[in-house]
């Protein structure tokens, strides 16, 4: 496989074909080494436009959907971003790129040390790697975006009051058949807006509420 010309299709055809025409955005996707960031069994299909098995029941979003997740975010170089969902790192890498800081935070440590490890030997050093839970996440601090990488099948308000104002949240919330990606501002001290982007189905956070009955 020719890495470079397989990365190039992939913004080409699958990222840009999904209305994802941000150039610093797709810049960074080329930048971001994503065949270092996908398990040893997969990275052959490190730039197919599918989900990646990365254990636990977790996957890597597929290229599109992180395309526009970075996109809808509006980050900017000032930006301190917080990233809920490790998983491989890539999409921290990638964040990375736009901003000034990001901390990046995962329930499992076999994500942060392995994601930690892949972003450092790609030499990103702005981000920062915490293995806890994100239902137990700091009031205090806020954030100018915030990424959330697991679906919430009941919409939690606790990640949009972490946003300073003016700040953005990229949520997947809703149960299968269908979840929605959405994008909250918030406008206010207590004031947000959220608008609906898509529709897609990736498995819940951990510990994220559910509805009785609930199946992923």
């Amino acid at each position: 496989m020719n890495i470079e010309s397989a990365r190039r299709q992939m913004v080409d055809q699958q990222i840009r074909a999904w209305d994802v025409l941000d150039e610093r955005v797709l810049d960074a996707m080329l930048d971001v080494p994503r065949e270092h960031f996908v398990p040893p069994a997969y990275r052959g299909l490190a730039f197919a436009d599918i989900e990646i098995p990365i254990g636990h029941g977790e996957f890597m979003m597929a290229p599109k959907v992180e395309g526009r997740l970075l996109q809808a975010l509006e980050l900017t170089p000032a930006d301190s971003v917080l990233e809920i969902g490790t998983g491989s790192g890539f999409l921290s890498g990638c964040i990375s790129k736009l901003v000034k800081s990001v901390t990046s935070i995962d329930i499992r440590a076999v994500f942060t040390d392995h994601a930690g490890q892949s972003l450092r030997s790609a030499g990103f050093g702005n981000v920062v790697l915490e293995t806890r839970d994100a239902m137990q996440l700091d009031r205090q601090r806020r954030f100018d975006a915030i990424a959330v990488t697991g679906s919430l099948p009941v919409y939690d308000e606790r990640f949009q009051r972490a946003l300073s104002p003016g700040g953005r949240l990229f949520v997947i919330a809703g149960s299968l058949p269908v979840m929605e990606a959405l994008l909250v501002r918030r406008s206010g001290e207590d004031e947000w807006t959220t608008e609906s982007l898509f529709e897609t189905a990736i498995p819940p956070l951990v510990n994220a509420r559910r509805p009785a009955g609930f199946i992923f």
